[in-house]
């Protein structure tokens, strides 16, 4: 028997490590590729507002999730429930990250103790359908699967259609065509260089530092988040 979890969370804001927390977190089972209908989803306290632009995209209000439980309250049956599945997540970094950002401020150990082998499906898409939007959405639409009725990001709801999506990314792997499309954005294309004669002793370079690399990297990994797929700062 092969047990995998399609799993998405909404948080309140980009970034983990500078306290944003999961307020949602969607899963829904698939037993030998088929969905079982044992799902779990929880809203959750983040104990803290969410950012404007985060909001927006979930419309999670504080004063609907003031009641909920604390990811404490919920962390021993999230747990249960995904122990030793294969997880699937679009973008599976950030959300590993915001998930194991929770289990470290409760003294637990990071997800990748508790499962399986976790599947990232934005990898997946960008193999199969190179230079093309791998966004949940462009997924839906080139997989042809409805998503008419998302007009707000759910967790639940995307855990949904992410299972939808990946049993048909992965239906066909008998099949190894690799789908070519020629960028015709001018951002994407590489544009000549001009060099400036300027000799080098005069330049200062100032290297980012560590901490500002991670800043970086994990307001990059939350804009990819925002549109289920690579944004356009992480492509340049």
């Amino acid at each position: 028997m092969t047990r995998q979890i399609v799993l998405d969370t909404e948080t309140t804001g980009l970034n983990a490590r500078a306290g944003d927390r999961i307020i949602e977190i969607g899963c829904v089972e698939l037993v030998d590729r088929k969905l079982t209908g044992n799902n779990f989803h929880c809203y959750i306290n983040p104990e803290r507002d969410s950012e404007e632009g985060a909001l927006a995209v979930h419309g999670l209000t504080t004063e609907f999730l003031r009641d909920k439980p604390k990811f404490s309250e919920i962390s021993e049956e999230f747990l249960d429930y995904v122990r030793g599945a294969e997880i699937v997540i679009h973008n599976a970094q950030f959300d590993v990250g915001f998930l194991n950002a929770e289990l470290s401020r409760l003294g637990s150990g990071p997800l990748q103790n508790y499962v399986g082998l976790i599947t990232d499906t934005l990898h997946q898409a960008k193999e199969l359908h190179p230079g093309k939007r791998n966004s949940l959405d462009a997924l839906c639409d080139r997989y042809e699967i409805s998503n008419s009725h998302r007009k707000l990001h759910g967790a639940l709801l995307d855990a949904e259609l992410l299972a939808d999506v990946f049993l048909a990314m992965s239906r066909g792997q008998n099949s190894f065509s690799i789908e070519v499309e020629e960028e015709t954005d001018g951002l994407a294309k590489v544009q000549q260089e001009v060099l400036i004669d300027v000799p080098l002793h005069d330049i200062s370079v100032c290297l980012a530092s560590a901490d500002e690399l991670d800043a970086h990297e994990a307001l990059l990994l939350g804009l990819d988040k925002d549109v289920r797929g690579k944004s356009i700062w992480h492509q340049m």
